[in-house]
């Protein structure tokens, strides 16, 4: 099978998508939310969209101009993670595009929408059945991209070492303010660290500060923007912590929504967003990239900050938008010439 025909397929999928029914999305979101509770209809449509925004032709005939495609192809297992839906689905679309054999391990959290999508695809493309397998347990393959916390990443190191290995681990992302930031700006990040209740590498789950910084207006607009209270478990983790912190005498702000409180760590529980104060732009920097490996994105208005991305970006990645900023197909490129 020729790249050319992969490409297509993924076409036609990315219009599939733009083309659902309201009936048969609203299947597609009772069935994840079955399967796992934090997968919302608003969640679920959400990464639905923004799988569809990249497959488009142009898009991924462009990104695939700095690759080659592999005529001898490696089976290569995927270990996917459930935090976000479909956020697997970016590994399988590297290793079918580089010419490679996917062998897939879903997460037990978000197998029903993996399964799905895959079932649309191989429907467009019967040959590409071939090429794809779901299984419950990885077993001869030739390389292996797994996506997991800090503990199952120790654990994949373990058990995939003697393979070609993409082991990737916590991750988070920030924010950076310079205190020039309006309304519509704070609007823009709520959604940064809102969407998908915080859950993603892509929300931000602490904000840098200026020592000055007045949070009044923060608060405000991340109250009215943050619908997350409507869904239980989100409550009950916002009740969690705030007793927590009551008990603790720990000092925050909180908005009725989201907790506030200074820390240096770099992942917030749920419904918590921590914030730290900096004094200046190369104390800062010095402060992010001794965290480097902790951190997926920067968020900042206009992108000022370095290579930061604009605010409200951050749950919307191109192609090339790698987690844990690791080049997938650069890496799978590599199987060929091993």
């Amino acid at each position: 099978m020729i790249q050319q025909q992969i490409v297509d397929s993924f076409v036609q999928l990315g219009e599939r998508l733009e083309n659902l029914t309201r009936e048969k999305t609203e299947d597609i979101e009772a069935m994840a939310l079955a399967e796992n509770p934090w997968f919302t209809a608003e969640n679920v449509a959400l990464a639905i969209e923004g799988i569809r925004k990249y497959l488009h032709e142009e898009k991924v005939k462009g990104w695939l101009k700095s690759y080659t495609y592999c005529n001898n192809p490696s089976r290569v297992g995927i270990i996917m993670a459930g935090n976000i839906p479909l956020v697997g689905f970016h590994d399988l679309l590297c290793v079918l595009l580089s010419g490679n054999l996917a062998v897939v391990k879903t997460s037990s959290k978000d197998s029903a929408l993996i399964e799905w999508l895959l079932r649309e695809f191989v429907e467009i493309n019967q040959e590409a059945a071939a090429r794809i397998e779901i299984v419950s347990k990885l077993q001869n393959i030739e390389a292996v991209i797994a996506t997991g916390s800090d503990n199952s990443a120790r654990q994949f190191d373990f058990y995939f070492s003697k393979y070609p290995n993409l082991i990737r681990k916590n991750r988070t992302s920030v924010a950076v303010l310079n205190g020039s930031e309006k309304r519509s700006d704070f609007e823009a990040l709520s959604k940064d660290v809102c969407q998908y209740f915080g859950l993603g590498c892509r929300n931000v789950s602490k904000v840098y500060v200026p020592r000055d910084f007045g949070f009044n207006e923060l608060l405000e607009v991340l109250a009215a923007e943050n619908t997350n209270m409507d869904h239980h478990k989100y409550a009950n983790n916002y009740d969690y912590n705030k007793a927590i912190m009551l008990v603790n005498g720990r000092e925050h702000f909180d908005n009725g929504s989201l907790l506030l409180t200074n820390s240096e760590e770099m992942v917030s529980p749920i419904a918590t967003l921590y914030y730290q104060y900096y004094d200046s732009l190369p104390a800062l920097e010095r402060e992010l990239a001794s965290q480097e490996d902790k951190i997926q994105c920067v968020i900042g208005k206009d992108g000022w900050f370095g290579n930061s991305i604009d605010f409200g970006k951050a749950q919307q990645p191109e192609l090339q938008d790698y987690a844990d900023n690791v080049d997938t197909m650069q890496f799978l490129n590599r199987l060929s010439v091993n």
